[in-house]
């Protein structure tokens, strides 16, 4: 070191706080996961323990198709663990982060009055 004390300028703390790109990209893949109202209720359900496939279809109203092709997508960014008896497929949550956003999202919403602007916006607002 040359003597002199840096002192980082407020840009540069600014900067720090943005991950690398990849890291942003997977954050966003999280995000984009439990963005989807079908995958979230799933998600939601599953908070409550090991569920078969055939309970989260008839819970949420969705097909067992359907339900399936959504919990492999989980499965696959390891969201969901899956443990098989027989024929039949029960699912859980397998990440305890994913329940801590869960649990912090429900918490928000029950707190917080949303107003969505986005679905009230006339046609000089951008909406239709």
């Amino acid at each position: 070191m040359n003597g002199y004390s840096y002192e980082p300028s407020r840009l540069e703390i600014l900067r720090g706080a943005v991950p690398a790109e990849a890291e942003v990209d997977d954050l966003a893949d999280v995000f984009s996961l439990l963005g989807d109202p079908g995958r979230l209720r799933l998600l939601l359900v599953l908070r409550e323990g090991e569920v078969s496939v055939g309970e989260l279809a008839e819970v949420t109203g969705r097909s067992e198709s359907g339900v399936s092709h959504a919990l492999q997508l989980l499965r696959a960014h390891r969201i969901v663990a899956v443990r098989r008896a027989g024929r039949r497929a029960f699912y859980r949550l397998d990440d305890p982060h994913v329940r801590m956003l869960l649990d912090l999202a429900l918490s928000h919403t029950e707190h917080s009055e949303m107003e969505h602007p986005e679905l009230h916006a006339g046609p000089r607002d951008g909406g239709s």
